[in-house]
């Protein structure tokens, strides 16, 4: 029997530090949009040449470097301008270097695995955790050559990581592919120039507190007007004073709008970020600000009311609810959401199954147990290369995306999210929970008994129903039995107490009158049969 890794201690996750709304600028006119996209152009041409140099600087850029940089677009732009463009590079670069080790760790571990398997005779099967040889000669050969490319690829990455040189693509490097297969991406030259120039336009503003509205670059009053600072070279396109464009169009936050309201009304800061969707032809304007750090509550308030059990999977959500000893109360709860389609269709319905989830714990006051999940590292196909319904099984579950929905609508709601370590969670719950939680009105599934041991784990309570029995089976002389009642449970080791009324062997009085009118079963079809009633008073005396 494999050794159990240590389970990590369960943890209530932190709200979100940001807030981001989005509205549509409506009813713009054609010079309206003109501007934009000169202004975005524009700008969009000096964020790609100081992309260019931030990326030749590499880890030995300094803050010398960066105010050389910027004084460099000042005046081409204007000192925000320059700001948010430097900003950006900085932000763009650190993601492409976070990135980068992230492939270099994950070339390693392919070339570990594949490593161990060819040093072990083919066809030896694999222990716990563990994967065997490989099946067959041809798959040695094949793995063997792959290793190699594996090896050659892992080697230029880490030579580029020595040198600190990273490959970032402004606009995206999957649209930059799609310029070579349009045919099979469904567009045309004129439709990838479009959405390539939408991508590659630079139109965001970061906040300033003190400032008027928060922002003196892209400025947006109370009553939703949008102004926009003009770069110096276009600043004779300017319709308002100090060379600033109104737009036509009003924004009104549905969400979040009075906040974002009294924010601004004083005057602190909040970003902006103006798009274009080419595909439906609509402009957007996104506001986004920090929220100041709050302390989460404490793991042992969110128990008081019980637990709501979640399990994660491909297609939908299993959830139970259990009180605060760990007990399934009620049936179990299943929120679906079908992950085909358009990104813009899965996120909702992502968003729609949340939504559900949260209403029922809001209702309960309860706290919503979840696992903390990470498939970064199980989805290779060198660790389960043959297992391909597996990988495309762990793929498909929205790790990331519901995770990140989960904390922001549980924090708007006022609703605790623990996470639990995920070991062994399916394979106890279903060797514990499944059979037991299963009768004949209720067909209970695997990941429902999942959802089961979660909220345990969360609550403290092992996952297993009962602990072994005493030898003495017949005393107490080994202790309580069952693991929810701790030593200082009032009444744990007391009898039964009596519930007033007729016991179970007791006769009612009515008792004479039934058995009168109807015969027993046994004697009903015999012939002849002669009914026998017995006077309820010699059962009563």
């Amino acid at each position: 029997m494999g050794v159990l890794r240590e389970v990590a201690a369960p943890f209530v996750v932190p709200g979100p530090s940001g807030v981001a709304v989005r509205d549509r600028l409506k009813q713009l006119t054609a010079a309206d949009e003109r501007v934009l996209r000169l202004v975005g152009d524009h700008l969009g041409s000096l964020a790609s040449r100081d992309l260019r140099v931030r990326c030749a600087a590499g880890p030995e850029h300094d803050s010398a470097a960066w105010a050389d940089r910027k004084r460099a677009l000042t005046g081409q732009s204007s000192a925000r301008w320059a700001g948010s463009i430097t900003k950006a590079s900085n932000d763009q670069w650190g993601l492409a270097r976070r990135a980068q080790l992230a492939h270099i760790q994950g070339l390693e571990a392919g070339v570990r695995t594949i490593a161990r398997r060819l040093s072990l005779p083919v066809g030896e099967k694999g222990r716990k955790g563990t994967p065997g040889g490989y099946r067959s000669r041809r798959e040695w050969h094949s793995k063997s050559r792959r290793l190699r490319v594996l090896e050659n690829r892992l080697e230029a990455v880490r030579a580029d990581w020595r040198a600190g040189v990273v490959h970032v693509v402004r606009g995206g490097k999957q649209l930059l592919n799609k310029r070579h297969h349009l045919d099979a991406a469904g567009l045309s030259e004129a439709g990838w120039r479009a959405r390539w120039e939408a991508g590659r336009r630079f139109l965001a503003a970061d906040g300033e507190s003190g400032k008027r509205y928060g922002n003196e670059t892209i400025r947006v009053s109370p009553d939703g007007e949008v102004s926009v600072k003009l770069p110096a070279p276009l600043a004779h396109l300017a319709n308002a004073p100090h060379g600033r464009y109104v737009l036509t169009a009003r924004v009104a936050f549905a969400r979040r709008g009075e906040q974002w309201r009294d924010r601004i009304t004083a005057h602190r800061a909040v970003a902006y970020r103006i798009h274009e969707d080419v595909l439906r032809g609509r402009w957007y304007l996104t506001a986004s600000w920090t929220n100041p750090p709050v302390n989460c509550v404490p793991l042992a308030a969110a128990r008081t009311r019980g637990m709501l059990g979640v399990d994660t999977n491909a297609d939908h959500l299993a959830a139970w609810r259990l009180d605060t000893h760990g007990n399934p109360v009620g049936a179990p709860l299943r929120f679906g959401y079908d992950r085909t389609g358009t990104a813009t269709h899965r996120d909702a319905q992502i968003r729609h199954a949340l939504i559900r989830l949260l209403h029922f714990a809001k209702r309960h006051s309860l706290a919503v147990a979840v696992e903390d999940l990470d498939f970064a590292g199980e989805k290779t196909r060198e660790k389960h290369g043959g297992r391909k319904r597996f990988r495309k099984l762990i793929s498909g579950l929205p790790t990331a995306r519901l995770r990140a929905r989960l904390v922001g609508m549980a924090a708007e709601l006022g609703i605790p999210v623990v996470a639990v370590d995920p070991a062994y969670t399916s394979k106890w719950g279903a060797q514990h929970w499944h059979k037991p939680l299963t009768s004949i009105n209720r067909a209970t599934t695997r990941h429902d008994a999942a959802a089961v041991a979660i909220g345990r784990r969360t609550l403290g309570h092992p996952i297993r129903r009962r602990t072994a029995p005493p030898l003495q089976h017949q005393s107490d002389a080994a202790g309580h039995r069952t693991v929810q009642a701790g030593h200082g449970s009032r009444a744990r080791e007391e009898t039964r107490p009596r519930i007033p009324g007729p016991r179970t062997r007791c006769v009612s009085p009515d008792a004479e009158r039934k058995r009168a009118t109807s015969a027993s079963k046994t004697v009903r079809d015999a012939p002849d049969a002669q009914v026998r009633v017995q006077d309820s008073l010699l059962l009563t005396e």
